[in-house]
């Protein structure tokens, strides 16, 4: 481990007092938390920026080679607590602050999440960035700086209604603004074309619009080393933010309307696409922040001297998921019509410095752009695209001898459309899936055509988390009990905790690891409390699915099983079975009103659960609205069940399922995505497993011929399940409300769509499995024990280290203070 430079307390308390008076003109007696958060905040980031400033030193003097992972989201939670673990002096700060007066805890709660992701996508390009700094590899992250996030949601009588994020309302303590940075992006317009005496044809946009992209720096700390990595974020700003003219005339609005549309592109992550604009906005905001890396990467190349050719050695373009995939089309036009470089040559130094990770099996998730909105917007790229698209098409014939339909299937431009996923693979050297069981259904069906010509290619990198995140700073009481117990190498070399196997059947161990998860639970009780006003009993199961709400994930599932217990229960008050609080959190895109529909039906569920007094409190429903990071490391740590129910084949991998069982949290799930990994980790003893497999799912699917009415019309709880949709007892003011529900369900094109009512027996007996474990309950710490040892293989430390091996062929750098 490097050497680090330590503060003391008394220069912390120096340093808050110094940023209080400078900026506030306050001390800490009557300084708001938000005010002593900021200042706070100034004096860690001082202690990060000589690191940051070494790092970038380094980095430019040996010229080293970088990876740039880009991303529509980053999804990083706040910064202020995980870089003070990283900087190694968490502690110390924190009892600095203390003797200060200053309460801690409400200094870490006045930091806003960042508003920059949504999901799973965001989270892993964030444990990622951790995991490259902490290991020494150079990156940066590249994406956009929104300004009101993807929205706010609040729950308004059952209903998820959308409001901005406005994680920026006051300030950006962490951002640095790199105006020298700037570059231009380029949209409309049309392409002109001329012919140079050399016979060679050269092309410039004209009469096109345009804005600045403007880079924010974030740092990325890792964890007890000198190097600080950048997520860089763009921001749009007009070329001419205000019309002094149309202002003097009295045109006000004229006057800002340049800066007004270029705000627009960094204002909201996702803009609803349903209708032409929406999608045309999407489209923008990709070409903007990949235009704006691509070009600065090119820049900085050419300033160190460096000729094209070897670019790859320097520098490589991480595409996270379909929406960066515009960057192989933007790296040809840079270098053909900035740089004068061959088609050829420019191909091929494309392809060897780009990589793209798929993110879902699903495809109709695989992004695809109308022709005539890809042609308008963006025509240069268009262009470009249709060239590659030809040759593509072309060596398909000569090379592989495909018939006219197998080329029109795997073409990139078919169809009125632009199929950015086959683009991607095509313009990169590596083409990977994110768990054991997603890779292979990318190569034996959703990806098939492409792997059978590019079996190299393909590759598997399962997901990992960062544990200096998701256990270090979630749950310290957990943290400090492992590294009491076995040391704490743990926290960069997480196969570590196979140890604690050592001691599962030591009783005191035991004892304490049951203790700090009752602790947890009781926190969280007394936060719910708090906010939501709803008493829950920390000896209850706790029961938690929290992710982006998709029908695939199947909450809906979960609240068919929670419908069965209430049934039960009325029908047999006395029934044994253990107390359990069912915790929900969920964003659902803004359009999407079937998942908007079933949150509704969560919370009537909850109404209906929490206020009959039959149930006698031994079932709890509650839907924490806003689920986002910090929400999330109140809720894991105390969860006893991690709900990873998707119908197998549909998840790509989740990483909210290694965060629970990280924590001790025992899995009921699908064996789906990274699920069947964590099986193959703790054994069948230690998981829940039910359902179909993804092979009997898709085939099922493709059969078409699966009736969910039949299970209906024999099975009686099934039957009386769905009928509480439409008996009126869930809304009784509108007893229609869920209806859709329940026909979709039984009738329409794809009745059941995700086999809720076909796993649903599976289900609710795996569930009663979770029931009498948890009724032994040395059993279950056993298990809670097990899961946690067990999860080394992951950390995203892994995940990047294959990265890094096999795709980036990327070195570490060292960084020491003599540097």
């Amino acid at each position: 481990m490097v050497e680090l430079q330590s503060i003391t307390k008394g220069e912390i308390q120096e340093r808050v007092d110094a940023y209080l008076k400078i900026f506030y003109r306050q001390s800490v007696k009557n300084a708001p938390a938000q005010h002593i958060y900021n200042a706070v905040t100034f004096a860690v980031k001082d202690l990060v920026s000589d690191k940051w400033i070494l790092t970038h030193k380094v980095y430019n003097e040996q010229n080293v080679k970088l990876v740039y992972y880009l991303s529509m989201e980053f999804l990083m939670g706040r910064f202020l607590g995980n870089l003070m673990i990283n900087l190694g002096q968490y502690d110390e700060i924190k009892n600095a602050l203390v003797e200060m007066g200053i309460d801690y805890d409400a200094v870490e709660e006045a930091e806003r999440d960042p508003g920059l992701g949504n999901g799973g996508l965001g989270r892993l390009a964030a444990c990622f960035l951790d995991s490259l700094s902490t290991l020494g590899y150079p990156a940066y992250g590249a994406g956009i700086r929104y300004h009101t996030g993807l929205f706010e949601q609040r729950i308004e009588n059952g209903y998820q209604v959308e409001y901005p994020d406005n994680w920026l309302k006051f300030g950006d303590a962490w951002g640095v603004k790199r105006i020298e940075y700037a570059q231009e992006i380029k949209f409309g317009g049309n392409v002109a074309t001329f012919k140079e005496e050399d016979g060679r044809y050269r092309f410039t946009l004209e009469n096109y619009s345009s804005v600045l992209a403007i880079p924010y720096d974030y740092p990325i700390l890792g964890y007890k080393t000198n190097t600080v990595n950048t997520l860089r974020l763009w921001d749009s700003e007009a070329k001419n933010p205000f019309d002094l003219r149309k202002f003097n005339e009295g045109n006000y609005r004229q006057a800002l309307e340049d800066q007004t549309l270029a705000n627009v592109i960094t204002e909201v992550l996702y803009p609803a696409d349903e209708f032409i604009a929406g999608k045309e906005l999407r489209l923008k905001q990709q070409y903007f922040f990949i235009s704006a890396t691509v070009q600065r990467v090119l820049q900085r190349h050419a300033q160190k001297g460096s000729d094209l050719i070897s670019l790859p050695d320097y520098a490589q373009f991480q595409l996270n998921d379909t929406h960066p995939t515009v960057a192989v089309a933007e790296l040809m036009r840079l270098m053909v019509d900035e740089y004068q470089v061959e088609w050829d040559v420019a191909w091929d130094i494309t392809a060897r410095a780009c990589s793209y990770t798929n993110h879902t099996i699903m495809s109709e998730a695989l992004e695809k752009w109308p022709l005539e909105l890809f042609a308008r917007l963006l025509p240069r790229i268009y262009m470009i695209v249709e060239e590659v698209n030809k040759r593509f098409c072309g060596r398909l014939i000569d090379k592989f001898h495909f018939g006219a339909e197998r080329v029109r299937r795997m073409a990139i431009i078919a169809d009125g459309q632009v199929r950015m996923a086959y683009l991607a693979i095509e313009g990169s050297h590596s083409v990977n899936g994110v768990a054991a069981i997603h890779t292979e259904i990318l190569k034996t069906q959703e990806l098939k055509d492409f792997y059978e010509i590019y079996p190299d290619k393909f590759s598997n990198k399962t997901n990992g988390i960062t544990q200096r995140r998701w256990l270090a700073h979630a749950n310290q009481p957990l943290a400090c009990l492992i590294t009491e117990t076995i040391g704490d190498g743990w926290i960069t070399d997480l196969d570590q905790l196979k140890g604690l196997m050592d001691f599962s059947d030591d009783h005191t161990f035991r004892s304490r690891f049951a203790q700090v998860k009752r602790q947890n639970k009781v926190n969280l009780a007394k936060y719910i409390l708090d906010t939501k006003g709803i008493q829950i009993d920390p000896d209850a199961i706790f029961d938690i699915q929290v992710k982006r709400l998709h029908e695939y994930k199947r909450q809906l599932l979960n609240a068919f099983h929670i419908l069965y217990l209430y049934n039960e229960l009325i029908n047999n008050p006395n029934l044994d079975i253990s107390p359990r609080v069912f915790i929900f959190g969920a964003k659902a895109s803004a359009n999407y009103h079937k998942a908007k529909q079933i949150i509704k039906l969560i919370n009537s569920i909850a109404e209906l659960v929490n206020n009959d007094p039959i149930i006698g409190g031994t079932l709890k429903v509650l839907f924490m609205d806003n689920y986002r990071v910090s929400l999330a490391e109140k809720l894991i740590p105390a969860a006893d069940v991690s709900e990873q129910i998707s119908t197998a084949g549909k998840e790509a991998s989740g990483t909210g399922n290694m965060k629970f069982m990280l924590n001790g949290a025992i899995t009921i799930g699908t064996l789906d995505g990274a699920n069947v990994e964590i099986l193959e980790e703790v054994g069948q003893d230690n998981i829940f497993i039910f359902g179909m497999t993804a092979q009997e799912s898709i085939d099922l699917a493709r059969r078409g011929d699966y009736k969910p009415w039949d299970l209906y019309n024999s099975n009686p709880r099934i039957h009386a399940v769905l009928d509480r949709l439409i008996d009126g007892a869930l809304a009784p003011n509108e007893p229609n409300i869920f209806r859709n529900l329940y026909d979709n369900m039984l009738g329409g094109h794809r009745p059941d769509e995700y086999f809720n009512l076909k796993d649903f027996e599976s289900y609710r007996e795996a569930q009663s499995q979770v029931d009498k474990a948890y009724m032994d309950k040395e059993r279950w710490i056993r298990m809670a024990i097990a899961n946690t040892a067990r999860s080394g293989k992951f950390s995203s430390d892994r995940t990047i280290r294959q990265y890094a091996d096999e795709v980036w062929h990327l070195p570490p750098v060292g960084i020491s203070q003599d540097s």
